[in-house]
């Protein structure tokens, strides 16, 4: 019988993520209240600002304050610092809004 109720992972920060084919996709960097965030294995591909438009549209491309949850539009870069609560700009990530 299906239900409606949400099913939730226990994962916790710097647990290592896999792909199906057992591959290490990174490690979790946060949870939040849409899932969990996995930070890249050193030596991987970055995403570039350029990348993360073609993949998500120019029009839904944000950045998020990890400390805060602060918004905003993303000009040629991320911000030095997040104008909400000024953490630095290591704290903030590209942000696919829908």
């Amino acid at each position: 019988m299906a239900t409606d109720e949400p099913v939730f992972a226990d994962v916790s920060i710097g647990q290592d993520v896999y792909n199906e084919d057992g591959e290490r996709l990174g490690s979790v960097r946060g949870v939040d209240d849409d899932g969990f965030y996995v930070a890249s294995p050193s030596g991987t591909d970055t995403l570039t600002l350029t990348d993360a438009r073609d993949v998500f549209g120019t029009a839904y491309v944000m950045w998020r304050c990890w400390e805060c949850g602060e918004m905003g539009e993303i000009g040629d870069q991320l911000p030095a610092n997040c104008p909400n609560c000024d953490a630095p700009r290591e704290q903030l990530y590209y942000w696919a809004e829908d």
